[in-house]
């Protein structure tokens, strides 16, 4: 619990494993949005960002996945923060018409939400990413010149940013996983996204997401699954990040790993590093059953925890945390 007197939560769904809820375009933010509504609550960018949308709101800590690993750990603590001034990064790689597309999303953004933006920075390097699915159904990637992204972000922190936001040039992504739009399957781009905003996280100790551009910035007119709606009918999906990275807490403060009440996570992707901090610091965990993975790592058949609830439905989990 906070000194507040506020619940404190988690609610994570990692990227590029298939979640059936969160593992396409914000499609766990109607959860996620309800149990901000009992607590204060972290969540990963991967269950709010939705494409030209957001899930998040007041009540919940958008954590890039680095710097939530180090608060489990006790490593960091969490500093509120409200309107951070964010730089921007872009990808020499992009094409001008497609950078033009992000410029006039970033002063849109700055003109309906008001959200602070220092100004951005164009990398002296293509950056060189690339991914790809493992046979296991996951998403994975590498980046040839991840160093190039430090050198632009360090520049923009040395103009006043709070935070960063990362735009890289990608290869579409529908022959990597055509059943994405379908509802089936992982984001062929998640695990490499988390590549980058890892590293920034890690190296400059800042709030950081990452938004992909792509060279066909028009609009599907195809009928896509509910779930993966809103990354087709944007051409950038540099707001949502905006919009999370601007009320992201910082790194320092007072709210520390020690204040947690609960931790929410997909049934079988029980792996991670909070789910090991939280068991082991006797923090509850509810692994939720509706909310499948490709991936089969389960109480069951690793922690075998009495730490580990598991749970029907998101609706059921609500009701458990409401009642600590």
């Amino acid at each position: 619990m906070l000194i507040t007197g506020e619940k404190f939560g988690a609610f994570i769904v990692p990227t590029g494993i298939g979640a059936a809820i969160g593992g396409y375009a914000g499609d766990a933010s109607v959860w996620a949005r309800k149990f901000a509504d009992v607590s204060k609550l972290i969540v990963n960018p991967n269950v709010v960002n939705a494409g030209g949308f957001s899930g998040i709101t007041e009540n919940m800590f958008y954590v890039e996945g680095y710097s939530l690993n180090s608060f489990f750990k006790g490593e960091i603590n969490l500093k509120p923060s409200k309107n951070n001034k964010i730089g921007i990064v872009f990808d020499k790689s992009i094409p001008q018409d497609v950078l033009n597309v992000h410029i006039n999303t970033i002063n849109a953004v700055k003109t309906v939400y008001g959200v602070n933006v220092t100004g951005y920075e164009i990398t002296t390097e293509d950056v060189g990413v690339e991914f790809f699915m493992t046979d296991f159904g996951t998403s994975v990637g590498k980046v040839k010149n991840i160093e190039t992204l430090k050198s632009s972000a360090k520049k923009l922190l040395e103009q006043g940013a709070d935070a960063i936001a990362l735009v890289c040039m990608f290869d579409d992504p529908e022959d990597d996983n055509p059943d994405y739009a379908n509802g089936s399957g992982a984001d062929p781009v998640g695990g490499v996204e988390a590549i980058l905003s890892h590293y920034i996280s890690k190296e400059l100790k800042v709030p950081c997401a990452h938004s992909p551009a792509f060279a066909d910035y028009s609009i599907s007119s195809d009928i896509v699954n509910p779930k993966a709606a809103s990354e087709y009918i944007t051409p950038t999906f540099l707001p949502c990040i905006m919009l999370g990275l601007s009320n992201a807490p910082l790194i320092g403060g007072d709210i520390n790993i020690s204040q947690l009440d609960y931790l929410v996570m997909p049934y079988d992707a029980l792996g991670s590093v909070p789910v090991y901090e939280a068991i082991k610091r006797n923090i509850p965990v509810f692994a939720v059953k509706e909310n499948t993975t490709v991936l089969n790592v389960t109480n069951e058949n690793l922690h075998k925890s009495d730490k580990i609830t598991v749970v029907e439905t998101y609706e059921k989990c609500l009701d458990l945390v409401e009642s600590l």
